[in-house]
């Protein structure tokens, strides 16, 4: 029954942003690792400046972006430049600025380090200051925006995109790739986004869907209906991580620190457009 849903079940949130814009801009932000000491600050500037002077880019942040270094962790506690509970504080103040475009939020495996042994959620602290959605294992949501879809001038186009901080570890491009990909054939979305690889990887994967409307085929004589193609696009998403450290020692490649724009077309036919 809608309204009604157990704790941990998949549901989606949604928005409806101004019908002024003809095409929205989705950050997907992840593996910030603020108090890593090769955390780089320049990087997340350039990102928060081109929101602030960009009004209709959003955020979707999606795991690590405090590093939350223990003393068990695989991470060094010993060289982190912050506390935990002072990474949770920069960075609500850092995005205050900007709280109103943040459309949800995920939590990271290193974030979940401190949840595991304390039961204290530092991502929901920083989704309650927000006032953004908050579901730590990954998020569904519904961005509707502008006007004229099917020439109806009231109605919005709407895209559904679901991110998920990711898992495991892996070496290969195609190995850290196929997780996105995997999490494709599970939910309905016309995006899928993770991270927690640090490599950067951008696909599309197109899959073939029945139209339910039908017609009498004069040649045949049979009702037939058409089948059309969907494009899913599959996005990896890099860190603000420098190369040293634990990736050196563990033979892990340097990783691309540009940020991928996910364009959301409010024009004519629905479409999405990656850059970086």
């Amino acid at each position: 029954m809608l309204g009604e849903y157990i704790p941990g079940e998949l549901i989606y949130f949604a928005h409806r942003l101004p019908a002024k814009f003809k095409e929205l801009i989705i950050l997907p932000i992840s593996d910030i690792h603020y108090g890593d000491p090769l955390f780089s600050q320049k990087h997340l500037n350039r990102v928060r400046d081109f929101i602030l002077d960009n009004p209709n880019v959003y955020i979707i942040f999606n795991g690590d972006l405090c590093n939350c270094a223990l003393k068990n962790s695989a991470s060094d506690s010993y060289s982190a430049t912050h506390t935990p509970e002072q990474q949770r504080d920069y960075l609500i103040e850092y995005f205050m600025p900007v709280k109103n475009r943040i459309l949800g939020m995920t939590d990271g495996n290193h974030e979940a380090r401190i949840y595991r042994d304390t039961s204290i959620d530092i991502c929901k602290d920083m989704a309650k200051a927000w006032g953004c959605p908050y579901r730590p294992n990954g998020i569904l949501l519904k961005v509707s925006f502008g006007g004229g879809n099917g020439r109806h001038p009231d109605q919005p186009y709407s895209y559904f995109l679901y991110a998920t901080h990711g898992y495991g570890g892996a070496r290969t491009k195609a190995a850290k790739a196929v997780k996105v990909e995997r999490t494709s054939t599970m939910i309905h979305a016309d995006c899928y986004i993770m991270g927690h690889d640090h490599d950067l990887n951008i696909a599309s994967s197109v899959y073939l869907i029945p139209d339910a409307r039908t017609y009498l085929d004069k040649k045949s004589g049979f009702t037939i209906g058409s089948v059309k193609a969907v494009d899913k696009k599959l996005v990896k998403s890099g860190a603000f991580m420098k190369w040293g450290n634990y990736a050196e020692r563990g033979g892990f490649n340097p990783v691309s620190l540009d940020l991928v724009k996910i364009k959301l077309m409010g024009t004519g036919k629905r479409r999405i457009l990656i850059e970086v």
